[in-house]
């Protein structure tokens, strides 16, 4: 039997079944340490991660949901440590999976968005308007590439989900890994600010509709893989799902998926 992932794993900002995650990840081979934040910020950095196969993001630090109703969620800017922590596991080539709402993370930080491919956004910020997210959708995806991530995995599957409506940052390294078939009517979207602020939905338009649910992408010199689903237990039941996941997992931490994201890392800063 392959021996167990040992995967730090940062959590809290956003509600879930703990029990049920964690037995997810123990599922697909996982040892996992479950660190809430803003613990979890002190120690994402090369010493403290050297022991881990690799990083999972779980987690929606750097806001503040008890800001008054008409600001929130009110945005924080991450500790100066934490920027260099993280930017230096980056550089150290740590594989990184993120999961879900960690899209959401750190809003005032935009290296931090950009390292992770996308930025989900309770609110306007930076000349970007606000997400929005479908609940509770069943949809078909299919994948769009060969990758190590999609081992074993049928051409087409289905999951149960929350859907994001945000916006996927330009960035040539990203690979997209799954695209969402099933069409989603527009009013069928949320607007994520007006949920906070417990408003009425009114007069919103979502972002354009990116079917792009799942990549895999450089940050700096670590290999990194963002899924879209995984908001809860139907998801973390999935066998297809699961299955994903753990593949995304055992990839980043993989040799060749560190010489794969210096690779494409090292093209970038001569295009630059």
């Amino acid at each position: 039997m392959p021996r167990k992932l040992e995967v730090f794993v940062a959590t809290k900002g956003h509600a879930f079944c703990r029990d049920a995650f964690e037995g997810m990840l123990r599922a697909v081979g996982v040892e996992p340490t479950m660190v809430d934040q803003p613990a979890a910020a002190m120690l994402l950095e090369p010493g403290a991660m050297a022991r881990f196969d690799a990083v999972l993001l779980y987690d929606m630090p750097g806001m503040d949901f008890g800001a008054p109703v008409s600001e929130r969620p009110g945005f924080v800017e991450p500790e100066p440590a934490f920027r260099e922590g993280f930017s230096a596991l980056l550089q150290a080539g740590k594989g990184i999976v993120a999961m879900h709402h960690s899209l959401a993370g750190w809003p005032a930080w935009p290296d931090y968005g950009a390292a992770l491919g996308g930025r989900f956004l309770y609110k306007p910020s930076g000349g970007r308007g606000s997400s929005g997210y479908v609940p509770d959708i069943g949809y078909t995806v299919r994948q769009t590439a060969e990758h190590p991530v999609l081992a074993g995995l049928p051409e087409r599957f289905d999951l149960f989900d929350e859907l994001y409506a945000c916006e996927r940052l330009p960035d040539p390294s990203m690979v997209p890994l799954l695209t969402r078939e099933t069409p989603v009517e527009q009013e069928r979207v949320l607007s994520a600010m007006h949920a906070v602020r417990r408003e009425e939905q009114g007069d919103w338009t979502p972002p354009a509709d990116d079917r792009v649910i799942a990549w895999a992408k450089a940050a700096g010199a670590s290999p990194l893989v963002y899924l879209q689903p995984g908001d809860g237990p139907q998801t973390y039941e999935n066998e297809n799902y699961r299955l994903l996941l753990g593949n995304a997992l055992r990839w980043v931490a993989s040799p060749e998926a560190r010489r794969w994201a210096a690779e494409r890392s090292g093209m970038e800063r001569t295009r630059g």
